[in-house]
């Protein structure tokens, strides 16, 4: 394993010797011991840059990658600023998992896919011509079908970051919107859009939207250390009892994580009753094209979007 002094120093080495860029490890040893991934690890430097939380002068938030995910859901100007984040943090795997596990490393993980993770198989993921969770067992995959590979992508950190509206900074490249790290699901080869070499150092939330409400919710098949079926966070403004902002994303349904404009545009401007709420939330069906086994996925999605909605809207009251 090497361990470089500085990010220009771990690029190259991945370049010119090939490897992996490894965080807090908590994906990557998991799949080395699986027999999924081989060769070397590269230690990305522990420099105090891609570490901590920064409230900036213009009122936005930077966040180096290798915070802890931990510190993301306890952080107290998070929770007053960002609920949306650290509710989507406090809830994701396990409290251990949650101290080893980072920001970036979240958002840069593997697909979770039996299929995938089992070298036994070959599959788009991992050089081969073919997906057999379509033909075999998709319990778990994606009901919103992005292209050949239907795996879900794993991050719930990304989906409250899509709903902020949040931008990336990657080393040596600058700022993108978080959105563009996965594009648009097609690759079936990738689970986001980074080079081998390319770093991610941090996160940039704007700066808070006054009297902003948000939820979030994930549905399970046991109560704890579960992959979402389906996830939805919402962040949603009310002034004189209109909808003036609102944002809803969703993950464990697509091959990348969803912001979901026509649920917003289905609410905004207007009151959210609870006929509102739902007609906003039956929005995410439209685009649904589930496999046999995915088809309960698609009520699922609408009433955890409703759910989070719901929320969001009531907290205005209380």
């Amino acid at each position: 394993m090497n361990q470089p002094s500085t990010l220009d120093e771990a690029a190259a080495l991945v370049l010119d010797h090939g490897g992996e860029l490894r965080a807090g490890g908590t994906d990557t040893t998991a799949r080395r011991r699986g027999g999924v991934t081989r060769g070397g690890s590269v230690l990305i430097p522990l420099l105090p840059a891609l570490h901590g939380i920064t409230r900036q002068d213009d009122g936005t938030t930077r966040i180096g990658a290798l915070t802890g995910v931990a510190e993301l859901s306890e952080d107290p100007g998070l929770r007053a600023d960002y609920p949306a984040l650290t509710m989507t943090s406090g809830a994701l795997a396990t409290p251990q998992i949650r101290t080893a596990g980072t920001l970036g490393g979240n958002l840069l993980q593997h697909n979770r896919c039996v299929y995938y993770r089992n070298p036994h198989f070959s599959c788009h993921r991992d050089g081969g011509d073919g997906c057999p969770a379509r033909t075999g067992v998709h319990l778990h995959a994606a009901v919103i079908d992005q292209g050949p590979c239907v795996a879900p992508h794993p991050s719930s950190i990304a989906i409250a970051l899509l709903a902020y509206d949040a931008v990336i900074d990657v080393h040596a490249q600058g700022l993108m919107p978080v959105a563009d790290l996965y594009g648009d699901g097609s690759d079936p080869t990738r689970d986001h859009l980074l080079g081998p070499e390319q770093i991610l150092t941090a996160v940039t939330l704007p700066a808070p939207l006054a009297g902003e409400l948000a939820a979030y919710n994930r549905a399970i098949s046991r109560a704890k250390a579960e992959w979402p079926l389906v996830e939805a966070v919402a962040r949603v403004a009310v002034s004189d009892g209109i909808v003036t902002s609102v944002a809803v994303a969703v993950g464990g349904v697509a091959h990348t994580p969803l912001r979901l404009p026509e649920v917003e545009d289905a609410l905004l401007g207007r009151e959210p009753t609870p006929d509102r709420l739902l007609t906003a939330a039956s929005a995410a069906m439209a685009r649904c094209a589930p496999l046999p086994q995915t088809r309960f996925k698609v009520e699922l999605l609408r009433d955890t979007v409703l759910d989070v909605l719901e929320t969001a809207t009531r907290a205005e009251h209380l």
